[in-house]
């Protein structure tokens, strides 16, 4: 189905089903451990060993030589691959960092072999045992202290927002050399890891020259491709299956080496076999989010029209990665006729950079919402309506370009309106509860609709049960549970007559979890196929299809009703289509917005910040289901507090590695930080996207929540922390001496 003509009214607008608060269909098996994730794949192939995997124990250098001669006699082991014993392997799509293979060491815990063994104790017992002679090399691992050599660099996120290495429109120097008030200043951001409580696993099968992989994955069909691109074999020879991922956040959108490692050691001990990562080797050896220096200048007039604006970001990587695409949304977001945006990107011997929820926005957003706020203090006006004065209604780089639709400003006058904001004191440190400072932030949300191709299969059986498949994958996000509900509505059929099937190479390519692409893209390609299939259904039974309707467990057309399980009783139906999108986005901007409002309260001897209350307000098209997707809302808003005030990897300078890098030692959010979270979403459509007028949340729930919280904190006590995480020791001895 080939969608190029905005959206006109379709089934899905009667919202029988759809849009209708509905519980995830895999949540039982979620929460009685009945759901298998790849590592838990007992049943799919007999007979499986365990691969233990090791990783390089320098960051840059090359290796001379690896003994495994004691190893190989230690009880259990099965088989020992290295990576002197296969040629350097392709890489996958989007990988930076090469998986396997060669003497050359790009990055700490790089992996160099994986021993198999009986049982998972053994091939760990075993990996001590290899002993191996590295000549290192000096590297790069400083950000800091690269920066100011890093070249300009075109970076795409491959989400929607690309960019040269400049950009300008208009003459942005000039603009602020004579604007009457502006500000010039620079932000940091930390490296983060996904930590996901599901490592990266995956069982590795061959029958002759076919792989089958059961695997952690958010994208089958990359996964599918690169696999084959990287082991040299047709794409043909391999299946992907990934019913149920766990979480991904972006870390699993791409093959890592769990996959590679897996394929390699089920082929040398000729038998199934089974590979997870270690927590250290998924904060060193996958992708994390890479660190940033940037730089923010704004100009304005005196009554607040901001007439320069400029974003300048550094962020490292491996040599052939990309920049953090943090200027992204300051190309879109806020009016000003000369701008300029600009990346440079730090050659670092570092794991490698790469997508990590909202990759762009989010660390983005980090440091323009500051400096939002900052101008807004300078021009004495609240930060609310400096934000409102400053909206615009087309693409500030190209205003022909207007938005499909774009409630920015309806977005920070409910959240005002809902939070209580008129009650804020705009002088810092002006509250005080017991031994709290407390203070109110604010920030605006913003986040790419990106349109992707997307494919489903429908099946019909005589019981009139309705079966979709899909490559699609649910990453806790109720993609099994939005795809019902929309095969639900399209074939007039209750929730529990519909069978969901996800995640496996065989189904249809889908759109595919991450970016917030997955919700709208994927239910759109069910809906092409379900109208396929009403088609087939119409004519099997001899009805007109632009007359019939599908309600209630039938198909009418006139006084006639039959029950839609007949149009099977010859024989099952099967329909498979895609949704196919044409220039719709080129034409007008999608994009979704929000606002986030956030209390904290910072504690007057410790420096202590608490989070006490926090409410997002968001515009993104039709909601599917507005409890799932208040549940991404709020878990985003979650990874906001933990990107706000504590998570950051730490780099060993010298050595050149992630130090902290488990869950005891890398800090994330937990029950206790996180109070009362309320979420609005917008009643609106957005026509323009999609057959399902929906867009998406689960980045934008993430978007500007760190710089509500910096704000909050600067208006509880005063002091300005521009660096995250804002640990308290980055506040205590600035604390106001009323403190």
């Amino acid at each position: 189905m080939k969608f190029d003509t905005p959206a006109g009214q379709n089934p899905i607008d009667q919202l029988k089903v759809v849009g209708k608060p509905t519980d995830r269909i895999d949540g039982k098996y979620k929460t009685t451990g009945t759901a298998a994730y790849a590592y838990e794949r007992h049943d799919v192939a007999a007979n499986q060993a365990y691969g233990y995997v090791l990783g390089a124990g320098i960051a840059k250098g090359r290796i001379r030589g690896i003994d495994t001669a004691s190893a190989k006699r230690a009880p259990g082991v099965l088989a020992i691959v290295t990576t002197l014993d296969t040629p350097r392997l392709g890489r996958g799509r989007m990988n930076a960092a090469y998986l396997f293979g060669g003497d050359a060491i790009q990055h700490y815990h790089q992996a160099i072999a994986v021993v198999v063994a009986e049982t998972f104790e053994q091939a760990r017992a075993a990996s001590f045992l290899v002993r191996v002679d590295y000549a290192p090399e000096a590297g790069r691992f400083d950000l800091a202290a690269e920066a100011p050599s890093a070249p300009p660099a075109p970076g795409d996120s491959g989400e929607g927002s690309g960019h040269d290495g400049v950009e300008r429109v208009g003459d942005f120097e000039g603009a602020f050399a004579k604007a009457p008030v502006t500000l010039d200043e620079t932000y940091t951001t930390a490296d983060e890891t996904h930590a996901m409580m599901e490592p990266h696993a995956t069982v590795a099968a061959w029958d002759g020259d076919k792989l089958t992989l059961w695997t952690s994955n958010q994208m089958i069909a990359w996964h599918k491709g690169s696999m084959a691109q990287i082991l040299g074999i047709p794409a043909e020879n391999v299946r992907v299956d990934s019913p149920y991922v766990g979480g991904g956040f972006g870390g699993k959108l791409f093959v890592r080496s769990d996959a590679v490692l897996a394929a390699l050691a089920a082929k040398a001990a000729r038998r199934p076999v089974k590979v997870a990562l270690t927590r250290p080797l998924i904060a060193n050896n996958t992708t994390h989010r890479p660190a940033t220096i940037q730089r923010v200048r704004l100009g304005a007039t005196k009554d607040a029209i901001i007439t320069a604006i400029a974003h300048e970001s550094t962020s490292g990587n491996l040599p052939e990665g990309r920049p953090e695409t943090a200027v992204d949304q300051t190309k879109l977001f806020y009016a000003g006729a000369n701008r300029l945006t600009a990346m440079k990107l730090a050659h670092l011997d570092l794991p490698e950079g790469n997508a990590m929820r909202a990759p762009g926005e989010a660390p983005g957003l980090m440091a323009l919402e500051i400096a939002m706020d900052e101008m807004a203090e300078k021009l004495g006006l609240d930060p609310v309506e400096f934000r409102i004065r400053n909206d615009t209604q087309v693409d500030p780089n190209k205003p022909e370009r207007p938005f499909s639709h774009r409630n920015l400003v309806g977005c920070l006058t409910l959240g005002a309106e809902k939070f209580e904001w008129a009650r804020r004191k705009s002088m810092p440190g002006q509250v005080r509860d017991g031994h709290w400072l407390v203070g109110l932030g604010m920030a605006a949300g913003f986040r790419n609709n990106l349109l992707m191709k997307s494919g489903a299969r429908v099946r019909l059986d005589r019981a009139g049960t309705v079966t979709v498949e899909t490559d699609m994958t649910d990453i806790g996000t109720g993609s099994y549970t939005i795809i019902a509900q929309t095969a639900a509505e399209m074939m007039g059929v209750p929730l529990e007559r519909v069978v969901v099937r996800l995640g496996d190479s065989d189904f249809p390519a889908s759109a595919g979890s991450g970016g917030q692409w997955g919700a709208n893209n994927a239910t759109a390609g069910v809906y092409a196929a379900c109208v396929k299939m009403r088609e087939a259904v119409a004519q099997r039974l001899g009805i007109n299809s632009a007359d019939a309707v599908f309600a209630e467990g039938e198909v009418r057309s006139g006084n006639r009703a039959v029950p839609l399980g007949e149009a099977a009783a010859q024989g099952p139906l099967s329909a498979e289509d895609s949704i196919e999108y044409g220039d719709l986005s080129k034409k007008q901007q999608q994009s979704t917005f929000a606002s986030h409002f956030v209390e904290v309260g910072v504690d007057v001897d410790t420096a202590e910040v608490r989070v006490r209350r926090m409410l997002a307000v968001c515009a993104a098209g039709r909601i599917l289901n507005p409890k799932s997707a208040r549940s991404q809302v709020i878990g985003a808003m979650t990874m906001g507090v933990g990107a706000a005030l504590m998570e950051g990897l730490s780099v060993d300078k010298k050595r050149g590695f992630f130090v902290n890098h488990d869950l005891a030692t890398y800090e994330v959010p937990v029950h206790a930080d996180i109070p009362h979270q309320d979420v609005v979403f917008l009643d609106e459509v957005d026509a323009m996207s999609s057959p399902m007028k929906a867009k998406g949340v689960g980045e934008l729930g993430l978007c500007g929540v760190g710089a509500a919280i910096a704000n909050a904190v600067y208006n509880a006590t005063g002091v300005r922390v521009r660096d995250y995480p804002i640990t308290l020791d980055k506040l205590l001895d600035r604390m106001p001496d009323a403190a």
